[in-house]
Parts: structure tokens; sequence; C-alpha cells
């Protein structure tokens, strides 16, 4: 795991306590030599030499400046997941949507903004690939002087990734020139490292040392591609008290079932008999698309005397396919709504969405051999609309006023309603390619409903918005309806960045659109955002100073 590397400055600025402290980190990127499973070293980007890469540490309400210097040999970008960066997109960091890539040898000071953020979330390159190991935790402490809502005695930072066999920039290319399946991923690592169950690994298993009778706060972070995880503990409970930077109503559960982008907080008591018992990642897989079923374990390992040599006990997890495990986890998450932590979820909605979230299929251009199913070329798509990136960042054509760089009219309904979650064979599998964005009003309460569809390999949709965090009010199986408004959970629903969109169900999420900006919203299956499947909310400035997007900095990329 990297470590808390330098240089990290803290300037205390009087004048302004009330808003924290001032930070300052140094991110390089640059091509690193790692070993792996049993090749031999393999050269991949990552920050300041490690992977994972650098925590960042702070405090609720403080702001971080990262200067990212990119001496690699491509250009790349850097998201801080899940901070909503108020009024201030240019440091978002998704490429073509904020900025464009950091180009070779140059750098680009990034200012993270925290608000209300308060517990892990994380960073990761948002260009290409990349991210598979270009990411690191942001560990978001309380204000100085406040309290967790919960205790422990010690912290560990649990990050899960997967690794591929070859350069994840040249993999995606190919794919998307072909039409195909990109590569599967070869492992997944914990802290990056792969785990006893692969060739080659047994002695770079990640090992947690506990004292027994302690409890543990672990930050889990999913950092993976394209594969949703089963997480357990052999014979110890775990308690989720946290997720995407909020907390939540204590959840004793055996295992959790977490996505691609979202972080939690779980408390763990080691209150078994002293020993070595494995904590395991094994994926969750609802679809017929390719898929890497391995699994990727550490040690959870007591201090003491006993038989080391004995092999460690294994976790009970639910099945790759377990579908009805996945929901029961999902569904019970509620957020804390604590005095010190309340819930406001809007109730007055004035905007109302409903989008529809599918994989598709493109016809293969002329000419051209394609290797997607029966020739065609894989895509993706939200209301019938694949989204295709211009060659300029939105934001800099937005706050310009640029014309013909996108358009202001992504539909707040489907272009027709069908049985979404029924036999579809009948339809088209085509989407529109286009650049479109979803303009909305300052300070509307706005309501989206993903309505996942049967088209092409339909799976879950672990779905995120930059710029905020939302209420996820609803969520179901089969086909939205009007009636199940009644059944919302407006009174502590979680509140996160990223949600599950259940395979052919739905999911109804709300939030205020306060945060005046351009922000994107996207699948965080790698290789479904890379088919399409994203869009861009433009939220509109309000009437007063204080409600409009801040001016860019003068070290902005140049877009070429």
């Amino acid at each position: 795991m990297g470590t808390f590397l330098g240089f990290v400055v803290t300037m205390t600025l009087l004048f302004c306590m009330a808003q924290g402290e001032v930070l300052y980190y140094d991110f390089v990127v640059k091509e690193t030599p790692i070993q792996m499973l049993c090749g031999t070293n393999q050269t991949v980007l990552t920050v300041n030499g490690l992977f994972p890469g650098p925590e960042i540490h702070a405090h609720k309400g403080d702001t971080i400046y990262v200067n990212v210097t990119n001496t690699g040999p491509y250009g790349v970008t850097i998201h801080w997941h899940g901070v909503r960066q108020i009024r201030y997109p240019w440091s978002d960091g998704p490429e073509y949507i904020t900025q464009c890539p950091i180009p070779t040898n140059s750098s680009f000071l990034q200012k993270i903004i925290l608000t209300e953020e308060e517990g892990t979330l994380w960073w990761h390159a948002h260009s290409d690939w990349t991210r598979a190991t270009i990411h690191g935790p942001i560990i978001i402490l309380p204000v100085n002087g406040t309290n967790y809502p919960y205790k422990f005695d010690e912290q560990h930072t649990i990050v899960i990734s997967e690794w591929y066999a070859r350069d994840t920039k040249d993999i995606i290319d190919e794919a998307l020139a072909t039409g195909g399946d990109p590569d599967l991923s070869v492992a997944y690592t914990i802290n990056g490292q792969p785990g006893d169950s692969y060739s080659c690994s047994n002695d770079s298993t990640y090992n947690l040392t506990v004292v027994q009778g302690k409890t543990y706060l672990l930050r889990i972070i999913h950092s993976g591609l394209n594969e949703e995880m089963f997480f357990g503990i052999a014979e110890h409970n775990i308690t989720v008290v946290g997720m995407d930077g909020a907390y939540l109503k204590p959840l004793n559960t055996e295992y959790l079932m977490i996505t691609p982008g979202q972080t939690m907080d779980v408390l763990v008591t080691a209150n078994q008999t002293p020993g070595r018992y494995y904590m395991v990642f094994s994926p969750f897989v609802d679809t017929n698309a390719p898929s890497n079923d391995n699994v990727t374990r550490g040690i959870f390992q007591y201090t003491g005397t006993y038989n080391q040599s004995e092999t460690p006990v294994l976790p009970e997890l639910p099945g790759l396919t377990n579908k009805s495990d996945a929901g029961n986890f999902t569904i019970q998450l509620r957020s804390l709504n604590s005095a010190e932590h309340p819930s406001t979820v809007p109730t007055n909605i004035t905007r109302n969405i409903t989008i529809t979230v599918s994989v598709n299929q493109q016809p293969c251009p002329a000419n051209q051999t394609c290797n997607g199913p029966d020739g065609s070329m894989h895509s993706a798509s939200l209301n019938n609309i694949s989204f295709s990136a211009p060659s300029i960042s939105i934001l800099q054509a937005y706050y310009n006023n640029l014309q013909g760089i996108y358009n202001k009219t992504f539909p707040d309904t489907p272009p027709f309603v069908f049985d979404y979650t029924g036999n579809v064979s009948a339809l088209g599998e085509a989407a529109n390619v286009t650049t479109e964005v979803l303009m909305i009003n300052h300070n509307e309460e706005v309501e989206i409903r993903f309505q996942g569809t049967n088209l092409g390999a339909a799976e879950n949709h672990p779905m995120h918005l930059h710029g905020y965090s939302f209420y996820v009010v609803g969520m179901g199986d089969g086909n939205f309806s009007d009636s199940y408004v009644s059944q919302y959970n407006t009174v502590d629903p979680p509140f996160v960045n990223t949600v599950g969109l259940p395979k052919n169900g739905w999911t109804a999420i709300r939030f205020k659109a306060d945060n005046p900006g351009v922000w994107f919203m996207h699948c965080h299956l790698e290789r479904h955002a890379s088919w399409g499947m994203d869009t861009v909310i433009v939220v509109k400035d309000g009437l007063n100073d204080d409600q409009k997007v801040l001016p860019p900095p003068d070290d902005v990329p140049p877009c070429s």
C-alpha cells in the first residue's frame, strides 16, 4: 500500500479558519516497472511510483492543492471521486468534459475543495483506462474537535484493484477500433497484492495484523474497472458505518457488495480465537458478458502464539451470480440521519427525469471487420444516446459560450416507451451517437429514475454523478411504476455518489441542483463508459455571485 508520502505542507490561514486548512501535495505521473504474478517487470503508469498511489489525508472543510506533473508517454487527467468541487468544476478531471488531458512533460495545479464530505473517497485517472493503475485514497477526517459517530482502535485502508496483462490504453484502443470485448483483467489485488490464490504470489499476500479485542475501521475502496465484488472476513461479522464520504446507520452483516467507484467504511472487531483468517474479495457477475471469475484474498492475522502454518479459514460469501444477496445487502443501507449528520432529502421535486440505461450494438462500418456480437460493434447508451466526447472540453465550451461543441437536447424521457425489462428481441439495438448534455436550472430539486433495459448483455450498472452526492430514495426489479413513489424512503436514504442500478430494474435518486457547473454522469464499469453509457449535466448559474461557476485557473491544460 502506498504510504502517506510527502510533500505535505500544511498552512493554517488565520483569516479563513472556518474553511479549514490548506494542504499541498505533489503527484508525478510516471512509468513504473512492477512485477506481478509470474511475469517479469511490467511497465505501468503510476503516481509517485506507487500502486496503489499515495493517500491524501485531510479534514472536513480543508482545501487541497495537488500539483500533477505528467511525465508519462501520453496525456492524462485526474479526478477526485466524490468531492463536490463547489462552483469549481475546473479541477474535476474527466477528459474532454471539464478539461483536456495534461500533456506529457507539463503540470496542472488542481484545487480540491472539501465541504460536506467526511469519510473515505478516492482519486483516479479519468482518461482512457489509465485509472487501472493511477488511483489512491482520499481520507477525510472529522473537523478537529469533533468525533466520529462510532468508536474504533485503529484504521486501515484497503484498495481493491484489477491487474491487466498488458497496457490498458492499448486494450481499450484496440477494443474500440474493432468493436469487440476488451481484454479481461488477469488478477484482482488488495493494496497491490494479488494474494496466495495466484501463482508466484504466496509471499506477497496482504496481511492485516490485529490484536484480540480491538476494533478496526477498514476504509474499503473499489478502484477496479469492470467487476463488482462481494467482501467478507472468515468467522467475523462486519458493521458498515459509512459509504462514499457520508455516514450510515450501522449495518451488521456477514458480507458486503461493492461496485467499482464505491467506498465503504466498515468496523470489524477481532473477537475470535487467535489465528489466521482469510479476507476475500469475490466477483459478483449477473451478466452473460465475459468476466474475470477469480478471487483475491488477504489475511486477517491475530497476534499471539498459535500454529501460523495452518491454512487460514475461508469466509462463506455469496456465489458468483447471486443477484438476490447483492440486492439484499444494498437495500438495507440507510443514512445516519443524526442531529450532527442530518438527511435533507428533496421533497418538492421540480424536475423529473427518466433515463434508460442500455448496452447496445452499432453496425459495423463498411469495408471493416468487427468483433462485436454477430459482426457488429459494442455500444452503450443513456436514453438511446451513445455519448461521443468532443475534441475540446465541454466546460470550456460552456463557460466561453462556444457554439457547435455539444447539443443542449438530452431528453428528460426515453425516446419511446417499451417493456424495458421484457422481451426486446424485436427492437433494434443501435443508439444515436452524439454529444448531448442535460441542462438543469440552478436550485431545482431533481429526481432521476434510472431504468435498466434487457438490451444487449444486461447487468447491474454502477451509476456515478460528478459534482454531487444524491439520495437513493427507491430501487427495485422490473419496470418503474409511478405507484412506487409512495414507497420511497425520504427519511434516511443513503447519501452516495455511485449507486448500483439492478439488472433489469430501476433506481430513483434525488438531489438539489445547487452546484453550478459541468458534471459528468456515467456508468463506472469502464467498458460501458467507453462504449457511450455517459452524459453531461450542466447546472446553470444562479442569480447571485456565490451561485456562479468560479473563473478558470491560468494553467488549464490546452486543447489541441
